[in-house]
C-alpha cells in the first residue's frame, strides 16, 4: 500500500473541543456550535462566512449535512456528512485535508460530534447491519472481541498472566492520571492501581476501568493551504501524512489471524510514515495519541505503530516508557480511557491535543519542545476494522 501524501501542503490554523462526559444540557447544536467558536476564536480573521466547505463526522447524532449547517447557520455551502465507525471524525479531517490540497478550496472545517448519553448507549450493546451471521460482530460485543487479545498476546509470547494484567493495569493508569491533569477530560480523577485490578469484570479479563467511557463531545478544526497559514495563525499545524486501511474484514473466520495484532494498523502506520518521512517512530515522534478504546488495544498498538518490538511492549509500558514524563508519550490528555469517547469526535479530539501541545497551551501536562505527532484511529474490532494514521507537525520540512 502507498500514497502519494499531501505532506506540508495544508495547515490547520485553529481547533475546538468541548469538554467530553454527559451534555444533559447541551444538543448536538449546542456541542458544535461551541467546538466551532473556539477553533474561529484561534484564527485571525476567520468566520463562518469565509469557509467554503465542511465535513461533519457523526456515528448516530444526525442524518446529511443539514445537521451542521443547522446549528451554524451555514447558508448553502456544501457540508459532507461521513462515518466510519470510530474513526469517523478522522475521516472528516481526512477528507477535508484532501479537498484544500487538491486545490478545490482554500478554507474549510471539519467537524465531528456525538451524543451518545441520551441514547442510552451503554458501549455493550449495539445494531449491525444485516449479515450471514458468519461474522464475529453478530455474536460477540466489542468488549468481549477486545479482550481475546489479552489472553492470545500472553499465549503467543509467553507472559504470565500476571505480567500481562500489570502492563494492562498500567495503561488504564496512565491514561487517567494523564487525565486528571486534563480540564476537558470525561473522568478527571487519577486511580490507583488496585482499585483498577479490584474493578468488577466486563467481559474476559477486562473490567471496568479496561474500558473507555461512553461520552458526549465535539471537535473541530479550521483547514487552510500550508502558504496561506500565517494569515491566520502564528502557530499553525502542518498535516505531513494522513492513512486510512480497511481491512478485508474476515474476521474469525480466518485461520491465520491470531488477535495479537491489527494488520490495518500497520498498513495505515506504514503508509503514513512513508508519506510523512517518518525514518523511526519511536525516535522521530515526540507524541501519540492512540485509540485505547480498551487497555490490551494500546499494547498491542506499541507494537503495529512500531514503538516497540514485537513480544516486547508489556515491558515497555511496565517500563513508563509511554507515560507522560517517558520517551515517548501516549495519549498526554488522557486517550479513550480517561477523555471519554464520543464517536465521531475521538479522531479530531486526538488532534487536538497535538494543536495544543505544539503551542504550548497543554496546561499540566504541557511536553517539552513537541515537534512530531502522531493520531490512531480503530473502528471495528479484532480481524475486521479500520485504522487511520496522521502524522502532523509544529514546523514545515
Amino acid at each position: 500500500m502507498s500514497s502519494n501524501g499531501i505532506r506540508d501542503r495544508v495547515a490547520v490554523v485553529g481547533m475546538g473541543c468541548t469538554r467530553f462526559g454527559e451534555h444533559w444540557h447541551s444538543s448536538v447544536d449546542d456541542m458544535v456550535i461551541d467546538a466551532a467558536t473556539e477553533a474561529f476564536a484561534c484564527a485571525r480573521g476567520l468566520d463562518r462566512a469565509d469557509i467554503d466547505a465542511y465535513w461533519f463526522g457523526t456515528l448516530a447524532s444526525g442524518q446529511s449535512g443539514m445537521t451542521l449547517s443547522r446549528a451554524l447557520a451555514v447558508a448553502y455551502k456544501p457540508v459532507t456528512r461521513v462515518e466510519n465507525y470510530c474513526a469517523t471524525g478522522s475521516e472528516a479531517f481526512r477528507n477535508a485535508c484532501y479537498a484544500v490540497a487538491s486545490g478545490a478550496y482554500d478554507r474549510v472545517m471539519a467537524i465531528g460530534a456525538e451524543k451518545l448519553k441520551d441514547s442510552g448507549y451503554s458501549g455493550l450493546l449495539r445494531a449491525d447491519p444485516p449479515g450471514d451471521g458468519t461474522a464475529a460482530e453478530s455474536i460477540l460485543t466489542a468488549p468481549a472481541a477486545f479482550s481475546l487479545l489479552d489472553p492470545a498476546y500472553s499465549g503467543r509470547y509467553g507472559l504470565d498472566p500476571g505480567e500481562m494484567r500489570a502492563a494492562m493495569t498500567h495503561v488504564a493508569w496512565k491514561n487517567h492520571a494523564n487525565g486528571a491533569r486534563n480540564p476537558k477530560a470525561q473522568f478527571r480523577s487519577g486511580v490507583s492501581k488496585e482499585k483498577i485490578e479490584a474493578a468488577p469484570k466486563v467481559a474476559g479479563r477486562l473490567g471496568v476501568f479496561d474500558c473507555s467511557g461512553v461520552s458526549d463531545g465535539a471537535a473541530a478544526a479550521l483547514i487552510v493551504r500550508a502558504e496561506d497559514a500565517h494569515h491566520y495563525t502564528d502557530r499553525p499545524m502542518y498535516v505531513k501524512g494522513l492513512s486510512l486501511a480497511a481491512g478485508p474484514a474476515l474476521g474469525a473466520t480466518d485461520p491465520s489471524y491470531d488477535y495479537t495484532t491489527f494488520p490495518e494498523v500497520v498498513h495505515s502506520a506504514r503508509d503514513a510514515y512513508a508519506q510523512a518521512g517518518i525514518e523511526d517512530p519511536r525516535r522521530d515522534i515526540s507524541l501519540a495519541e492512540v485509540h485505547d478504546c480498551f487497555t490490551p488495544t494500546e499494547l498491542v498498538l506499541m507494537e503495529d505503530l512500531g514503538f516497540a518490538e514485537r513480544g516486547t511492549a508489556w515491558k515497555e509500558i511496565l517500563d513508563g516508557a509511554f507515560d507522560l514524563d517517558g520517551g515517548l508519550p501516549v495519549n498526554p490528555d488522557g486517550g479513550l480511557k480517561s477523555f471519554g469517547h464520543p464517536v465521531g469526535a475521538s479522531g479530531l479530539r486526538m488532534l487536538y491535543e497535538c494543536w495544543l501541545q505544539f503551542r504550548g497551551e497543554a496546561g499540566q501536562r504541557q511536553l517539552r519542545d513537541p515537534r512530531i505527532g502522531l493520531t490512531h484511529n480503530l473502528g471495528g474490532r479484532p480481524g475486521s476494522c479500520v485504522s487511520f494514521v496522521s502524522i502532523v507537525g509544529a514546523e514545515l520540512g
